[in-house]
C-alpha cells in the first residue's frame, strides 16, 4: 500500500482559499472533481507547483513530477469543496494515513467555523 506524507503547502492553500471566500459548500463531489482532461489542461497551463497545492498527499517515493505523486485533492482548481474534504477525510480514514486525515479534519473544521451551516 502507498505512503503519504502531508503536503504543507497544499494545507496552507487551503487555508489561504478558505480565508478569501473561495469555497464551494454543497458540491456532489463525485460529480465535480476535476477528470483527467481538467488535470492535464490545469498542467499544461500552470505546471506542477501549482497542481501540487490542490493535493493533500505526497506519495512517499513517487518523483514529483508525476501524477502518482499527488493524492487527496481538495478542489477543482478554483475552490476548495466541502465535499472534497470530506472524501478525503473518509478515504484517509479507510486506508489508515492518519497524517492525512486529520490534516483534512482539521480543514474541514476550519471551513465549517468560517462558514457555518444553516441549523
Amino acid at each position: 500500500m502507498a505512503k503519504y506524507t502531508v503536503n504543507r503547502k497544499a494545507v496552507r492553500h487551503c487555508r489561504d482559499l478558505i480565508a478569501e471566500g473561495k469555497v464551494e459548500l454543497d458540491s456532489d463531489w463525485g460529480r465535480v472533481q476535476p477528470d483527467a482532461d481538467t488535470q492535464n489542461a490545469f498542467l499544461e497551463e500552470h505546471g506542477w507547483s501549482d497542481y501540487s497545492v490542490w493535493h493533500l498527499g505526497l506519495t512517499e517515493g513517487a518523483h514529483d513530477e508525476t501524477k502518482a505523486r499527488h493524492a487527496f485533492v481538495f478542489g477543482d482548481f478554483r475552490k476548495v469543496h466541502r465535499s472534497a474534504l470530506i472524501a478525503c477525510v473518509y478515504r484517509a480514514s479507510e486506508w489508515r494515513h492518519k497524517d492525512v486525515e486529520l490534516a483534512a479534519h482539521r480543514l474541514l473544521q476550519e471551513l465549517d467555523k468560517a462558514f457555518p451551516g444553516d441549523d
